[in-house]
């Protein structure tokens, strides 16, 4: 397994790509410009694989602004739990609220379930529901690699904000302390923005969680 991170837009948001054997998944497309969605696409049609799946954590526009290109290039849709779908309905109004432009999403091709498991390749990723940030924002867990997409929910020494539409910190820090925490400190913890950690560090040094329980 290969595991490449790209970190794009004005957001700097982090994109994950996931390669097994001859498939591989690309989770929060967050390539803005036609620049950066083209060097996507060139690094994709370089490895001898095919692209099965585009999931994303959530829906904020800055993890969805190469939905569209991916699609049409590749023909694949994208993957979202139910709750985030007024999120995609708006996106256009969500990047006009930034002054940004995007070519607008397709809509799902199918709801992700929490408590699923996605497979591909030799891959298995359990789904978890970790709203907060958002109200369907999940989490990737390869339990086999001990490594998960957090998305927006957990970063290196942060959390994610509450402050955007129907987000919650009691319900964010019950995401983290009750789907997070218990994976493990030696979980490597792969977010939408900023650099990889672990489980275990941000256990003992995130100021977020130390001396902290879930609220509520």
């Amino acid at each position: 397994m290969i595991i490449k991170s790209f970190t794009f837009n004005p957001f700097s948001t982090n994109c994950h790509i996931v390669l097994s054997g001859e498939e591989l998944i690309v989770i929060d497309p967050s390539c803005e410009s036609e620049s950066e969605q083209q060097h996507l696409i060139d690094w994709i049609n370089e490895q001898n694989a095919q692209l099965t799946r585009v999931l994303l954590t959530h829906a904020h526009i800055d993890h969805i602004f190469g939905c569209a290109r991916l699609s049409e290039e590749f023909g694949v849709g994208i993957e979202v739990h139910a709750s985030e779908s007024v999120l995609l309905e708006r996106a256009e109004v969500q990047s006009q609220m930034f002054g940004m432009q995007l070519t607008p999403p397709p809509a799902p091709i199918r709801f992700i379930e929490p408590g699923e498991t996605i497979t591909f390749g030799s891959v298995s990723l359990e789904v978890r529901h970790t709203p907060g940030h958002s109200p369907g924002s999940v989490s990737f867990v390869d339990h086999a690699s001990k490594v998960v997409y957090s998305g927006d929910v957990l970063f290196a020494g942060s959390i994610g904000r509450t402050d955007l539409w129907e987000g919650s910190l009691p319900i964010l820090m019950q995401s983290i302390f009750q789907q997070l925490m218990p994976l493990g400190d030696d979980f490597r913890v792969l977010s939408g923005h900023g650099p990889e950690t672990t489980v275990g560090r941000e256990r003992t040094s995130n100021p977020f969680l130390v001396g902290h329980a879930p609220i509520g």
